[in-house]
């Protein structure tokens, strides 16, 4: 096992340690599950960005995104029922992140440029599209974001499904090393028969459409479409649980397992600092401490990474196909 998700593991553990110790509301079901729910897009979005930056590529826009793609889906689950709501958010996310694709897995712009212009562009349209928040969505949507089965609320196994989904594609298929051999060396990559531009655009397609289902469990666990706040600074809660998850900014490591930890240290950290009645503007600074920490650690890992010679174990089928060229 990687030695940062060792230590990920250890400081998750002592942190929960810690908030029980100070707090006798912390480790109770109702609270682990209040954890878990409250994050559940956190968990499904950054299972998809954190697959993006193993292969050397990032997504500034999530946050922006989230809100366009919710208020879009308020808007028509209002008129036309949960379905066609839930399809419209899906349909925001894909457009956008195909549009994320093209300009820089086709085009090769630069990725933080790129995504920062959509994360400006995204909130302006949501916010022009609806200044204030939206309300009067479908009970069952609202239910959805409130229910619950086998006392597990819905919106975790949401989540559970799809980031089980993710997990298995990145530590079972062939795309999993694919990502990784891509963010360790494109042109290696390319040169074993990897399509390395339509892969980058595919990886942004599933950002894309992880976000807009993100969108729609957000407008559902709070009932309404506040395009101001829905999805504010979740592009920097998205990178520092990728980041502290141990893949470092440069791709070519890590893994979704890792992702999921990092999410959940970062949703503890929030909660116990609520228990504790910590004031919103310390946990921000902790928050921004915490991704400081989890760069120059993910940093120190590529440096040590750089030391080694890279070996990317890649699939027969590729391997095969760099042998004929």
């Amino acid at each position: 096992m990687d030695l940062q998700l060792v230590i990920l593991i250890i400081a998750t553990v002592l942190l929960m340690g810690f908030f029980a110790a100070a707090s006798p509301m912390f480790f109770t079901a109702d609270n682990l599950l209040n954890i878990a729910n409250q994050n559940a897009s956190t968990f499904i979005v950054a299972a998809a960005a954190g697959m993006l930056l193993m292969a050397g590529y990032v997504d500034m826009s999530v946050g922006s995104v989230m809100a366009l793609a919710g208020v879009c889906a308020a808007f028509v689950s209002i008129d036309y029922g949960t379905v066609a709501g839930i399809i419209c958010a899906v349909l925001v996310g894909t457009l956008v992140g195909t549009l994320n694709g093209i300009l820089i897995g086709q085009i090769g712009m630069s990725p933080i440029v790129v995504t920062l212009g959509v994360l400006a562009a995204a909130r302006g349209l949501a916010q022009l599209l609806s200044p204030g928040s939206l309300y009067g969505l479908p009970e069952d949507l609202i239910g959805m974001g409130s229910g619950s089965f086998l006392g597990v609320p819905i919106l975790v196994w949401i989540a559970g499904v799809i980031c089980a989904i993710f997990w298995f594609v990145s530590a079972r298929m062939p795309a999993g090393k694919h990502t990784l051999a891509v963010g360790a060396n494109p042109r290696a990559a390319f040169l074993t028969g990897i399509p390395v531009k339509k892969f980058v655009m595919v990886l942004y397609i599933v950002v894309g459409v992880s976000v807009g289902i993100a969108a729609i469990m957000q407008v559902a666990r709070l009932g309404s479409a506040p395009s101001g706040t829905l999805g504010l600074g979740f592009e920097v809660v998205v990178l520092t649980a990728v980041l502290l998850g141990g893949v470092p900014f440069t791709g070519g490591r890590g893994s979704v397992i890792g992702v999921l930890i990092g999410v959940w240290l970062i949703a503890v950290l929030g909660n116990g600092l609520t228990l504790l009645n910590v004031p919103t503007e310390i946990s921000g600074i902790v928050t921004g401490v915490v991704l400081v920490l989890a760069a120059a650690s993910s940093l120190s890992g590529f440096q040590r990474r750089r030391r080694r010679p890279r070996r990317v174990q890649l699939s027969a089928r590729t391997a095969a196909v760099r042998v004929s060229k």
